[in-house]
């Protein structure tokens, strides 16, 4: 199978409608999943880059249901597109557990990046009604987190990139995927942070990554449809 090319879509930015507008063509160019962030007033864990996106569409709407119906619209015009969702546990229990459990299900959403989690207890939650939860691993791979993503029913979240320390032998990305394998994680290993280019694309894919992540790099090219489209063409053209 190939790698999958995934779209970070910064949802609520600059609205709802134009987020909608914005997953058709992430859908049209290629997209073949859609990874839509729930807008926080209190990104902690984002950068400055896509946290102040995030604010911005709370000042405009801070309606739960108009963010939900906006989801549910970009499903039923792009049925043959994943959508998986990043949301912060604050959130969540803002809009409560339960609804926030049936909205998942009522949009055929399976995959869910949990972040800002204080313990197991929303996780365990989401994981007992068949929701499956990412877990973020670090390109250098240390014990503790290996070991989460072992226990965790959803596809692992690799660091496409390292930026300090590697453990010993496992210095490029295709040897930490084979790594994970190895270890007896059977989930799926999606790759992210730092890819940008279509060599960055390429790279991951020929790694052996399930798919791909593009987050900032897919934001910046926003502001124009036919440059949008162009971009994320020119990504596809990077898995093999």
């Amino acid at each position: 199978m190939k790698t999958k090319l995934i779209g970070y879509l910064s949802y609520g930015y600059p609205s709802i409608e134009e987020s909608i507008k914005i997953a058709d063509v992430y859908a049209k160019s290629g997209c073949d999943v859609i990874e839509i962030s729930y807008p926080t007033d209190n990104a902690y864990i984002d950068s400055e880059y896509i946290s102040s996106r995030m604010r911005l569409a709370i000042e405009k709407c801070n309606d739960a249901d108009a963010y939900f119906n906006g989801i549910s619209k970009i499903r039923e015009e792009n049925p043959n597109v994943e959508l998986l969702l990043l949301i912060y546990e604050h959130s969540i229990i803002e809009l409560g557990l339960n609804k926030f459990i049936k909205y998942c299900k009522d949009n055929s959403i399976e995959d869910i990046i949990l972040v800002g989690t204080k313990d197991d207890t929303i996780t365990n939650e989401l994981m007992k009604n068949n929701l499956k939860i990412s877990c973020y691993v670090t390109f250098g791979m240390p014990d503790n987190e290996v070991e989460e993503a072992k226990n965790s029913n959803g596809f692992v979240y690799l660091q496409a990139k390292p930026d300090g320390k590697v453990k010993e032998g496992y210095d490029t990305l295709d040897k930490c995927i084979k790594y994970l394998k190895n270890v007896g994680i059977k989930t799926p290993i999606y790759a992210g942070v730092g890819i940008s280019t279509k060599e960055d694309v390429n790279m991951a894919s020929k790694a052996g990554a399930d798919g791909v992540f593009v987050g900032s790099a897919i934001l910046k090219k926003q502001h124009d449809f036919k440059e949008l489209e162009a971009f994320i063409k020119e990504l596809k053209s990077g898995i093999e």
